[in-house]
């Protein structure tokens, strides 16, 4: 059986995200980035030829998908579809800690703003 484990701290990282792509990785055909973000932070609209999942453990944001804006907290999960703008910003008064999986062994990322 083969198996790995890995250190957050040894991911590309900056101030809020550690990126797992599963490119770099064996047997591995989904991405995620580890989100540890302060109040205020935003993350800049985009969009990903794939869908995004955004596990939010700890905190509350508010998200735009779309023409959509949707306020959410701890044990939510937000879907954005595929090829869709999304942004976010810690909306809460405390870290935002959650996990956004990108449906690709690639992150693959079209910045918009």
């Amino acid at each position: 059986m083969n198996y790995t484990v890995v250190n957050r701290d040894a991911l590309p990282h900056d101030a809020n995200t550690w990126d797992f792509e599963g490119a770099q990785y064996p047997n591995t055909n989904v991405s995620f980035i580890w989100v540890d973000m302060k109040p205020g932070h935003v993350v800049r609209l985009h969009q990903h030829p794939y869908e995004e999942i955004f596990i939010i453990q700890e905190g509350s944001s508010t998200f735009t998908i779309g023409d959509q804006t949707v306020e959410v907290h701890t044990g939510q999960i937000v879907i954005a579809p595929a090829n869709v703008p999304h942004k976010f910003v810690n909306t809460g008064g405390v870290q935002l800690k959650q996990i956004d999986i990108h449906v690709s062994k690639d992150i693959i990322t079209e910045w918009l703003e």
